[in-house]
């Protein structure tokens, strides 16, 4: 299973519009994050709140990126080159890496 995040202005707005016109079927929330999939994919939608504003430079439209869960954040970010500090939320903890052309991938580790 494939995991993006979005940052949104608005989450209901964003559910209803991923749901009812791209047709996602709603999954779990949490606060201000809403999980919606769709053929093997699950699309973090990220609200205003989320864990994942409050990396520097967080946008909706600009700081879109894939999630990869991982079972020990620390180990698999070991050596890589980190795009800021390691961020706690309610789901989990995660750091942004980059990749070798400096592309956004969020290591994700769940509670």
């Amino acid at each position: 299973m494939a995991t993006v995040r979005y940052l949104v202005d608005d989450l209901a707005a964003a559910v209803d519009w991923y749901v009812e016109r791209l047709g996602f079927s709603e999954g779990d929330s949490f606060g201000p994050v809403t999980i919606v999939q769709r053929d093997g994919l699950d699309l973090w939608l990220s609200g205003p709140g989320s864990s994942a504003l409050k990396q520097p430079g967080a946008a909706p439209g600009g700081s879109s990126r894939l999630v990869l869960q991982v079972d020990d954040l620390d180990a698999a970010a070991a050596g890589l080159q980190p795009r800021g500090d390691v961020v706690g939320g309610g789901a989990g903890r995660w750091l942004i890496v980059e990749d070798p052309s400096g592309n956004p991938v969020e290591l994700f580790e769940a509670r």
